[in-house]
């Protein structure tokens, strides 16, 4: 289980990015987490796995506050903890199998590690995740020879190499169109009902919160002002999370 415990951020240019934001992720669900922008779902998912360094308050993972551990216990952690993100973090001029492998990197040595050499075993490892995510022919091809769905689930493929326990996916579909949006997220929906991974995904969008989460988080300028069914973000719920002046919008 994840507990978040009246974790604050404030970046060095005085930004309250989050502010005493506390509540907790049950193994195995699917929690959607919707904001505007600038409302610190980014911030909030990278301090879990402490891309971003929390300014107070403490991350339990597992019973264990990781908030403040060393970097070199941290790495052992973040093996447990598959990011995706938003513009895919792949590199382009290297082969879709090559950028797979790296999410490998937690398991190897520094030395294999700068050299990005990577046994038989994790070669296999990664041909059978892109078999996973439908882009097994695609191993060996360019990276920025992909479509934006496809480079995406290169993403998903490079964060099954870690063989996680959790999944952080930060606004993962925001640049695709709604049909590719769908296949993304069928694919996160598939690690989450059948391997029981819990996912944690930021969202824009209510109808694929509604389709895909099976509960919800709200921040607003920082702060947690709702947590509960998707089903339970009425009109009112809906604007006091976006604004009076917000209209909801359906990606069909």
């Amino acid at each position: 289980m994840l507990k978040i415990e009246n974790l604050t951020k404030v970046y060095p240019n005085g930004t309250h990015a989050l502010n005493n934001v506390s509540f907790d992720v049950q193994d195995g669900e699917f929690l959607a987490v919707i904001g505007l922008s600038g409302s610190g779902k980014s911030t909030l998912l990278r301090c879990i796995n402490r891309l971003v360094e929390p300014t107070s308050g403490h991350i339990f993972w597992d019973g264990r506050d990781i908030t403040s551990i060393p970097q070199a216990e941290m790495r052992k952690v973040r093996r447990q903890m598959g990011m995706i993100f938003q513009q895919f973090n792949l590199v382009r001029r290297s082969s879709v199998l090559t950028n797979v492998l790296s999410g490998r990197l937690g398991y190897v040595g520094t030395l294999p590690s700068a050299l990005h050499f990577f046994s038989r075993a994790d070669h296999e490892k990664a041909l059978s995740s892109l078999e996973q995510v439908g882009l097994a022919e695609k191993a060996h091809v360019r990276a920025d020879s992909l479509s934006g769905g496809q480079q995406q689930r290169v993403g998903i493929a490079r964060a099954l190499m870690q063989d996680p326990w959790l999944i952080l996916a930060d606004e993962p579909v925001a640049s695709l169109d709604p049909v590719l949006a769908h296949s993304i997220l069928k694919y996160l929906e598939q690690l989450n009902k059948e391997r029981g991974m819990t996912v944690m995904c930021s969202l824009h969008y209510l109808d694929l919160v509604h389709r895909y989460a099976t509960r919800a988080i709200a921040l607003k300028d920082g702060e947690l002002v709702f947590q509960g069914h998707p089903k339970d973000i009425d009109d009112a719920e809906f604007k006091r999370i976006y604004g009076q002046e917000a209209e909801r919008v359906s990606l069909v």
